[in-house]
């Protein structure tokens, strides 16, 4: 059962990610409201997505420990999960709590999904935004 509940998390997060690149920028090249609110509503599913894999994975054994030194384990709740999901998709990482084992995976691919999601949005906008200076 966990095993279907990870997999459909995953679909979760990777339907998010889609949904978000499927957008440009407003044509006129400007800032649109939409297109940020668009970011903002991705990167939050990506967030909770993470944190219901978390929690999944959380079920089959350690996922964090406070330091990789003493290994000592963390008993998340999902607002710890939601927290660690977070430092890690915006690329904080504070350090009070190390994934180990296969969270490792996962924790590296939605920072990755953390830095890509902005830039390609600021490079969206700077690209359209070039594309009508130079159409003047």
């Amino acid at each position: 059962m966990t095993t279907f509940l990870i997999i459909i998390t995953l679909g979760f997060i990777a339907g998010n990610t889609i949904y978000f690149f499927r957008q440009d920028v407003d044509e006129k090249g400007t800032f649109d409201p939409r297109f940020f609110l668009k970011l903002l509503l991705s990167m939050t599913g990506v967030l909770f997505g993470f944190a219901f894999l978390y929690y999944f994975l959380n079920t089959q054994g350690t996922i964090l420990v406070y330091t990789l030194s003493g290994m000592k384990d963390v008993t998340p709740t999902f607002l710890d999960l939601l927290y660690f999901s977070g430092e890690t998709l915006i690329s904080v990482g504070y350090g009070d709590m190390v994934p180990v084992g296969p969270t490792r995976f996962f924790a590296i691919l939605e920072a990755m999904i953390g830095v890509l999601m902005p830039t390609a949005f600021f490079v969206k906008t700077v690209t359209n935004r070039e594309k009508k200076e130079n159409e003047k």
